[in-house]
């Protein structure tokens, strides 16, 4: 990365020092989501491990979309509560910003992939399930995974080597809470086309490709859906899917929004605001439209208390 004989920059962190009157507030905010994200997420885990019922591909890649996004909120989280807790702006030394925005994108090109899995996973079981147990084996299901972890890991290393080894100023201040490619990209003082290049491209074939994938897989299944006689059998398959469809939205949504709309004119909040949400807020969301919107999750859960709390 950079060389040995120069001294490797600071960074530091703004977060929300500019909004004093609101550290607090969001402190406990941020603290009570991330308390629920961190349970909500190990209990899909133990779930999907421990009950019999949830021994298939879907929840197999439903645990792994767990442990992402357990892995994800605590890279981030808990440092921005600290900068919350001391009411300033903290520095953040140069291999601890590589190493968060390493694990970040890690585990953000890691959930692209998933998703794109678990829709496959849906449109195998709806419009092939006579060739169900063939396509979605468990050696095909623990590759998909693999191939998902190797992905995050081949583009976070590419993009990482690209960005940290940009020169940067000797005092750089980031307008951000947390270490994002974009916001540490433009403090970069020379050699920044070659990495704006390389993000875009990993945006599209990230981004764009894997929600392609999905959009096809779920037209390929709404015309499954509708060719169904049952309404009984529609409603069924459909509600198999919805959890999935708006895990799908939230993620691609407002990774769009950050990665893929211009940068000119925006402000540092709106870019604060949405990477709260996709950092924060999201990880909390997903184990709870799995669990509120699936039958079979809910059972598991019933099952599960019904086993801790004693009869009278």
């Amino acid at each position: 990365m950079a060389k040995e004989n120069q001294t490797l920059p600071e960074f530091l962190l703004l977060g929300f020092s500019d909004l004093r009157a609101l550290q607090g507030p969001l402190f406990w905010g941020v603290l009570l989501v991330y308390l629920v994200t961190l349970l909500g997420n190990s209990l899909i885990i133990l779930l999907t491990r421990t009950s019999p019922t949830l021994h298939s591909p879907m929840y197999f890649f439903l645990r792994h979309l767990s442990l992402v996004e357990l892995l994800y909120t605590t890279d981030i989280v808990p440092r921005t509560l600290a900068d919350l807790a001391f009411l300033h702006p903290r520095a953040i030394s140069f291999w601890g910003c590589a190493a968060q925005m390493y694990v970040f994108i890690v585990l953000g090109i890691s959930e692209c992939c998933l998703l794109t899995a678990m829709a496959y996973d849906r449109y195998a079981a709806i419009c092939q399930p006579l060739h169900y147990s063939t396509l979605m084996s468990w050696r095909t299901c623990t590759a998909m995974v693999g191939i998902s972890w190797l992905m995050g890991i081949i583009t976070a290393t590419t993009h990482s080597s690209l960005i940290f080894t940009l020169p940067f100023p000797s005092r750089p201040v980031i307008p951000h809470f947390l270490c994002d490619i974009l916001p540490v990209l433009r403090l970069a003082s020379a050699g920044k086309h070659r990495s704006e290049v390389s993000v875009m491209m990993a945006t599209v074939v990230f981004i764009m490709v894997p929600f392609s994938l999905i959009v096809t897989s779920y037209a390929r299944i709404l015309s499954a859906i509708l060719a169904m006689a049952s309404t009984l059998s529609r409603r069924k398959v459909f509600s198999t899917c919805s959890s999935h469809l708006l895990v799908v939205f939230l993620f691609f949504g407002t990774a769009s929004v950050t990665y893929i709309r211009p940068q000119v004119g925006s402000s540092v909040t709106t870019d604060r605001i949405l990477s709260l949400f996709y950092t924060v807020i999201t990880p909390m969301l997903n184990p709870i439209i799995y669990t509120l919107r699936n039958k079979e999750v809910t059972r598991a859960l019933w099952l599960v208390v019904k086993r801790q709390v004693p009869s009278p």
